[in-house]
């Protein structure tokens, strides 16, 4: 091959290595290099207007009234109850006592087991209320108790779970009936009756917001005794009248201290309605109270935690 050949071979080789880097340049400023990992296309999902709310949980007893007892077999196994109770008449105690017959008990009495001072101490016996209030927060219930289950948060699971405990002897305790509240007006905001919190007091039932305190859950949280332990929410006896966000020992968000005032009747209902609204930024998780009458029921209840009740308005 002479020079010119060589020449030509250099000289193609050369406009070729040219023309391809040429390209792939022109072909960056075109088409940008995709970086990794980052998504080039946003799809964005529609979202359904006018989404229902969640319907509002119906009080234990309503639950309690329509429980499956066969559902509730199957919620003990599914939390992991079976790893510590046994529930046949004569079973041996494990981690906790035998079951069987634990319905009409006395709490913390059966005999074979060791339970704690706080269990044992507690007096009473265990009916569909007591084991409900149990089953919220075993810890908030007796605290200092051995039973390390952090509990069961869904009403209705703790209401098939009662309806199963309740099956565990020969001749079990008849459920009561109870009227289902109705869920429509409940979502609307209860019972928007208009009327001042004064009028909805003059004919509330205090004994009906004891056990909404229960079914509610807010014993999982509150005391109500004279000298109760605050607990993640502080102690509520005399808590009408006190002033906001001052009983001894509780640790208030600011936003509920920054509140002053009073805890009159019409700010317990405010804040009783939508806790977040009222105060927002406050510690307490609760959703708020939607039925007004409920909201009535309760503060009647909290006004006779005291040695002298105040005057209703």
């Amino acid at each position: 091959m002479d020079t010119m050949q060589v020449n030509k071979v250099f000289a193609a080789l050369l406009v070729s290595g040219i023309t391809f880097f040429v390209a792939g340049r022109v072909g960056v400023i075109l088409v940008p290099h995709a970086e990794e990992g980052k998504a080039h296309i946003k799809i964005e999902m529609p979202v359904a207007a006018g989404a229902a709310a969640p319907a509002p949980e119906q009080p234990f007893e309503v639950l309690l009234a329509s429980a499956s007892a066969d559902a509730g077999k199957a919620d003990f196994a599914a939390a992991g109850c079976v790893a510590c109770h046994s529930v046949g008449e004569g079973g041996k105690a494990g981690v906790g006592p035998n079951l069987y017959g634990v319905m009409g008990a006395v709490q913390g009495g059966r005999p074979g087991f060791a339970y704690s001072a706080a269990l044992s101490g507690k007096g009473g016996k265990w009916d569909f209320a007591e084991l409900n209030k149990w089953l919220i927060k075993p810890a908030a219930y007796a605290p200092g108790t051995k039973m390390s289950y952090a509990g069961m948060p869904d009403a209705k699971k703790r209401a098939e779970l009662v309806a199963y405990i309740n099956t565990l002897e020969a001749s079990p305790v008849a459920i009561p009936a109870a009227a289902a509240v109705p869920v429509a007006a409940a979502a609307a905001g209860g019972a928007p009756s208009g009327e001042p919190i004064g009028v909805m007091l003059a004919k509330a039932d205090a004994a009906a917001g004891q056990k909404s305190t229960m079914t509610l859950g807010c014993i999982a949280c509150h005391s109500f005794g004279d000298g109760g332990k605050n607990g993640l929410g502080p102690n509520l006896y005399g808590v009408v009248g006190r002033p906001q966000a001052s009983h001894e020992g509780y640790a208030y968000s600011a936003a509920l201290k920054g509140k002053g005032g009073e805890w009159t009747y019409d700010q317990l209902n405010t804040w009783l309605t939508k806790p977040a609204a009222y105060a927002p930024g406050t510690k307490m998780s609760y959703a708020g109270i939607a039925d007004a009458n409920v909201r009535a029921n309760v503060i009647a209840y909290l006004r006779t935690l005291a040695a002298e009740p105040k005057p209703l308005p």
